[in-house]
């Protein structure tokens, strides 16, 4: 007991020396908002200064503070390679040049990523187009699962720790589906959203993956050619049992069937790009994949950021942005809002 009230005494004395200090501390959260302005014929608009917006946030103007449009770019690229899309990786590591020519020349930086069941970093962010080609080259197919949103995660990570004046931007090459991430859609948008990422994507068609994939080796039929039903007059032999068999075509009516469904549910890279302002892109052949990310350079280094501190941060929940533009027949695209 004599020992405890001795130091509850010494304690009292240090707290007493302790100068006061008010426990007071304050939060300024600022929202930069990426914004692409096009024309009636689809071509990007560009000389717009901060003053020819206006953006409201839950309904009210907001005074735009800042407009980043010069500041430096980091990507991350994430590729699904996993056995589904086997056949098109080659066309995937061909694109390693038309990267290079989007994010080098303004002091850009890329890593790419690749991830079946796992995530694995094939370069961290360089500017050299030696090593941005080796890690394309590093591309093979792995597992069969596709961990897409667990790759998204990853990718924002690495972005959020880049310095804040670069711009950030996740692009995913992947299926429009997950196949056995523990990551939730909405935990990687939430994470998207606080680290200013914006996420562009290149949609991998299911049913050109389903067709492209590695074919899996048939089960043999246990029963023998020559005890099977067969046409009249028709005798059961190896011949005739190799032509009464079609081929696996169920992982394409699957995916067919899950596609129709997929109306009502959520297309986690459509709502990857529709909430943070990105663009979705349709692979079809390597000529066109090779136009699409073109485009998509050309975005980029048409775009404005626009940054304002928002009057109405105490209001909780999703806060819906809205963007304006003072001149006739444009069309604006960004993101949606922000939690």
């Amino acid at each position: 007991m004599r020992k405890m009230l001795v130091f509850l005494c010494v304690a009292g004395i240090l707290a007493a020396q302790e100068p006061s200090r008010p426990d007071i501390s304050e939060t300024f959260r600022f929202v930069l908002v990426p914004v692409t302005v096009t024309d009636h014929n689809g071509s990007f608009l560009n000389g717009l200064t901060p003053l020819d917006f206006h953006l409201s946030d839950n309904g009210q103007l907001q005074k735009i503070t800042e407009d980043v449009t010069t500041h430096p770019l980091s990507m991350v690229v994430a590729i699904q390679a996993n056995s589904d899309v086997e056949k098109i990786l080659p066309t995937v590591k061909r694109l390693s040049s038309v990267f290079e020519a989007l994010v080098l020349g303004d002091n850009g930086e890329l890593a790419v990523m690749a991830f079946d069941h796992r995530v694995t970093t094939l370069t961290d962010f360089t500017s050299e187009p030696a090593k941005i080609d080796a890690a394309f080259k590093k591309l093979t197919p792995g597992s069969y699962s596709s961990n897409l949103n667990e790759a998204a995660m990853k990718g924002i990570n690495l972005l959020r720790d880049r310095p804040k004046e670069r711009r950030r931007v996740l692009v995913l090459i992947a299926e429009n589906r997950d196949k056995g991430s523990e990551v939730k859609v909405r935990e990687v948008l939430s994470a998207g959203e606080f680290a200013n990422v914006v996420v562009y994507t290149v949609n991998v068609s299911q049913l050109l993956a389903s067709l492209t994939s590695k074919a899996q080796p048939n089960r043999p039929n246990p029963i023998p050619p020559e005890a099977r039903q067969l046409p009249a007059g028709v005798i059961g032999t190896p011949t005739t049992d190799m032509q009464m068999e079609m081929g696996n075509w169920v992982p394409a009516f699957k995916d067919i069937f899950l596609a129709a469904k997929g109306v009502f549910l959520p297309d986690p890279l459509d709502v990857y790009t529709k909430f943070t302002g990105g663009r979705q892109f349709a692979f079809k052949t390597q000529k066109s994949l090779e136009k699409d990310i073109s485009q998509l350079g050309e975005e980029l280094h048409s775009q404005y950021f626009l940054t304002y501190f928002p009057g109405t941060q105490e209001e909780a929940g999703f806060h819906q942005i809205v963007v304006t533009v003072d001149r006739p027949n444009v069309k604006v695209r960004t993101r949606d809002g922000y939690y």
